[in-house]
């Protein structure tokens, strides 16, 4: 079932780059962007990532921590962070229970793992869901909606 805007950030963990277990309701009051993306190092997940990576002392200046998710394994996720120079962390969903959990949908026919981004607030409720296969647009998306949240 998918997530609605008011929900709770699901209560699971994931492994990050490193190993070590992740749950998305410890993320110690801060507003989370979780973006699920296809696979590391293809042309849209690089500017995906490379764009959340340039914008991120914007999404953190505003109590926010960005997190990446795809079913890559910690050592792909590892590589891709080093490679691109990622300050945030990469979560291996190999059995896709974070997708399920969010509600992320497949792309072109099942073909695809979806791409969309969830922002979660300081209380950890759903204030914003996109869905686009535009990697490109996902930050300003995101940050324009954290950003309005705040100012509620």
């Amino acid at each position: 079932m998918a997530l609605k805007i008011g929900d709770q950030v699901p209560d699971l963990s994931l492994k990050d780059e490193t190993g070590k277990e992740f749950n998305f309701r410890n993320a110690d009051n801060k507003a989370l962007v979780v973006y699920f993306y296809p696979k590391n190092f293809t042309p849209g997940c690089t500017r995906e990532a490379c764009g959340f990576r340039d914008s991120y002392e914007d999404f953190r200046e505003l109590g926010a921590e960005v997190i990446g998710v795809s079913s890559d394994s910690k050592e792909s996720h590892s590589k891709f962070k080093i490679k691109h120079q990622l300050p945030f962390l990469l979560l291996s969903d190999f059995n896709k229970k974070a997708r399920k959990a969010f509600g992320v949908r497949s792309n072109l026919l099942g073909l695809l793992p979806g791409r969309e981004t969830f922002v979660f607030n300081k209380a950890g409720n759903l204030i914003f869901r996109f869905n686009s296969l535009n990697s490109s647009i996902h930050i300003e998306e995101a940050f324009i909606a954290l950003r309005k949240s705040l100012q509620e």
